[in-house]
């Protein structure tokens, strides 16, 4: 059976990192955007991995820009946004879309997962995936879910 630790993403550097680099680990998997009415879910997102990245917790963060294009043009820009404004220490890794024929395969392999209410389309940025220590998707949360909402969720699959 695939697992999110079967796909290889883009580092901002445009290097690939293997995802089996976080086998072991809960992840919290997030389309995000610099410039939307839902950046500042960063701040919760790096309060929540200050407060159990020691526990083996681990949120990787996807700039797209397929929404009303609300992310900087240059990674670089994306990444001292996210740096100097919400302090994000979480890894970063280089823009893709999530919907479409361009999709990344591992945004096709979550949504395949854990569809949304009334499709697989992911329809707004900060949409979040919860995946668990063997790479299996368990939960899908909407946008406007605040990080702070589903630490219970994340707490349970620390234990």
């Amino acid at each position: 059976m695939t697992t999110v630790y079967d796909f290889n993403v883009k580092k901002t550097n445009g290097e690939l990192k293997s995802l089996k680099d976080f086998q072991g680990k809960t992840l919290l998997i997030v389309n995000t955007a610099s410039k939307c009415g839902l950046t500042p879910q960063f701040k919760e997102l790096q309060e929540l991995y200050n407060k159990y990245q020691q526990d083996g917790f681990e949120i990787l963060g996807f700039p797209c820009d397929q929404f009303n294009n609300q992310e900087f043009e240059d990674i670089k820009e994306t990444v001292q946004f996210c740096q100097l404004n919400y302090g994000i220490s979480f890894p970063m890794f280089a823009k893709i879309n999530v919907n479409g024929e361009n999709a990344d395969p591992l945004f096709t392999h979550l949504k395949e997962q854990k569809s949304g209410v009334f499709s697989k389309n992911i329809k707004w940025n900060f949409t979040k995936f919860l995946v668990d220590r063997h790479g299996n998707v368990v939960e899908r949360y909407a946008p406007t879910t605040t990080p702070s909402r589903i630490e219970s969720d994340i707490e349970k699959l620390l234990k």
